[in-house]
């Protein structure tokens, strides 16, 4: 399969460990991982890999349980790869797909922009964000996004309007062999005075979620009307461990890698979460976090 993509100026790993690379520091292996030099480096090595090879696109991983059977085919890790970030000069801000949302919203601080700061709460990638439709502090993506660039398997890049793409909570559609490679985004400037919410934001998450233990974040979506945290909390399930795997105390909607814990008992724990909640709230909750890979 690599054999055809000889002269890539990338880095290409073989059998590297997914738990590297995802948040919640567990999973299989990647058949191949491969890190690019730059966005046309990326595109050449599409171009000339295998048609039948599966491609998985990684950012930073903060969203992603991989079984324990690994990733067949490639996997793309975009993370500081991709990572253009510029200004516009029309006032957008154009962003590649390995640009951290973090880093996103202190560009736009320092350029006097307003309403990009609810990045800083979203522990992922901008690939990642336009992806789902990521959302914090009662701000999503969408809102902010100008045009949208696509890149297939053949390597082939192709910039689009957000009307293109269903867009919805948590949600956005995209044919399978085509990835986000970009966006430009469109913010307010700022008062010369507007002082930057980011810190205060910050401090908000740090209070309420917790930060630093290995978790996915928010793994469940929250139902119209409701929160899941609440309804896993009302179940009576803070606490509650499958293996290494443990609902979080401080916030019941992350789960934590306490002890060791296997991408399978992460995934046992989800299912139990959803079957407890749907007994005894009547709900049954959607997953938020992508589970990819091969069983085990």
């Amino acid at each position: 399969m690599m054999a055809q993509v000889a002269g890539h100026r990338g880095r290409l790993l073989k059998q590297e460990p997914m738990s590297k690379h995802c948040s919640w520091r567990t999973g299989g292996v990647a058949e191949f991982y491969y890190e690019p030099a730059d966005k046309q480096d990326l595109a050449d090595f599409l171009a000339h890999l295998d048609e039948n090879t599966p491609i998985t696109w990684v950012g930073l991983g903060s969203n992603l349980l991989v079984r324990e059977g690994g990733i067949r085919g490639v996997v793309i890790g975009s993370l500081n790869r991709l990572k253009v970030l510029t200004l516009n000069k029309d006032g957008s801000v154009y962003a590649e797909c390995g640009v951290s949302c973090a880093k996103l919203a202190r560009y736009c601080q320092q350029h006097q922009l307003a309403g990009a700061d609810f990045l800083a709460g979203i522990p992922g990638t901008v690939g990642g964000a336009l992806a789902m439709n990521a959302g914090a502090f009662g701000s999503e993506t969408w809102q902010f996004v100008v045009s949208a660039e696509v890149m297939n398997r053949r390597g082939e890049i192709e910039m689009r309007d957000p009307s293109q793409f269903d867009v919805s909570y948590r949600s956005v559609s995209l044919p399978a062999d085509e990835w986000f490679s970009a966006a430009c985004f469109r913010f307010d400037s700022a008062k010369d005075d507007a002082p930057s919410n980011i810190k205060s934001l910050l401090e908000k998450r740090n209070a309420s979620q917790p930060i630093g233990l290995p978790s996915c974040g928010s793994v469940f979506k929250n139902p119209p009307g409701d929160h899941a945290a609440r309804l896993i909390e009302k179940s009576g399930l803070k606490g509650y461990c499958i293996g290494g795997a443990c609902v979080s105390e401080k916030h019941a909607n992350f789960i934590i890698n306490h002890d060791h814990a296997s991408a399978s008992d992460i995934e046992n724990l989800i299912a139990e979460i959803q079957q407890q909640v749907r007994e005894q709230q009547g709900v049954l909750l959607q997953t938020e976090v992508r589970i990819i890979g091969e069983q085990p």
